[in-house]
């Protein structure tokens, strides 16, 4: 399981392991969760490959396969539609520690850590993303600078919209807290999405299309941890390779626009330290 320090993170950390092999499972959650998200954001952070194998039920809203690498995914498949699998071939580095490509160690706090406090345009209010108590900020402008914070996490989110779609609302969330469903597990998480409808309460409810271009977003957050995993997909729940980049001082960024309508960007961090002692999860 990806989400647990034992035995992924071990096996990156102490034994050095820089290609994991990943059969599974994984029901897609969005808006945080969904497999090919999932996978590409944690090859990312952890600046290994993955070579994920899904079973293939969209029935049971279980797909998505691929071979993701340091500096995004290779090849993937994402089908809902579909009974037929896939097979996936791609040439990735068989060591990429030593890649002069290889992207540099993260610190995930350090650009958070310079920047002001933005009082938001709009007023804060809570939602539920899997249970969990996230705090929202709703994006009034088709540009600016927000800061949303909860507990010991403060997220920064500077963007500028193509057009804001009249029809279509986005919000600024954090959540910094224990995960107590189907697990107990310790997350903080910042996440810039698209709400449901217009109704900021529809905000955390699961989206797969939108309309909305961002020309340009910056997301980083005050991170207690230094395992957190970067996410961006797009309308139809497509990855975006190559269309934005995570720098060494903990940015998110996105500088050139999205080829697609944004569905979420987020920052998602697992605090390993603060998990209950033995964690255990019935989802893959």
């Amino acid at each position: 399981m990806l989400n647990f320090r034992e035995p992924a993170i071990s096996l990156v950390e102490k034994f050095k392991v820089d290609t994991i092999l990943f059969p599974t499972a994984w029901l897609n959650t969005l808006p945080l969760l969904s497999a090919v998200q999932y996978y590409s954001a944690w090859a990312m952070g952890t600046r290994v490959n993955v070579l994920a194998a899904n079973i293939h039920k969209p029935s049971l809203d279980i797909t998505g396969s691929g071979i993701f690498t340091p500096n995004g995914p290779k090849a993937y498949h994402f089908d809902m539609e579909s009974q037929s699998g896939k097979l996936l071939i791609a040439e990735i580095e068989a060591r990429p520690r030593l890649s002069p490509t290889y992207p540099p160690t993260f610190n995930w706090s350090l650009h958070a850590s310079g920047l002001p406090h933005f009082s938001p345009e709009s007023l804060v209010f809570h939602n539920s993303i899997y249970f969990d108590n996230f705090t929202f900020t709703e994006l009034a402008q088709e540009a600016g600078n927000y800061t949303v914070c909860q507990k010991n996490l403060c997220c920064y989110l500077n963007y500028s919209m193509a057009e804001k779609q009249e029809d279509e609302v986005y919000a600024l969330g954090v959540f910094d807290g224990l995960h107590v469903i189907e697990g107990e597990y310790y997350l903080q998480i910042c996440t810039l999405l698209k709400c449901n409808n217009t109704d900021p309460k529809s905000c955390g409810q699961r989206v797969d299309t939108a309309a909305t271009r961002f020309n340009f977003f910056s997301l980083s957050g005050s991170f207690n941890t230094n395992y957190v995993f970067p996410e961006v997909l797009l309308s139809g729940t497509q990855l975006a390779p190559g269309e934005f980049k995570v720098l060494p001082d903990g940015q998110m960024i996105s500088e050139k626009g999205l080829s697609k309508p944004l569905l979420v960007a987020a920052l998602f961090g697992r605090w390993y330290e603060k998990d209950s002692p033995h964690p255990t999860s019935t989802t893959p």
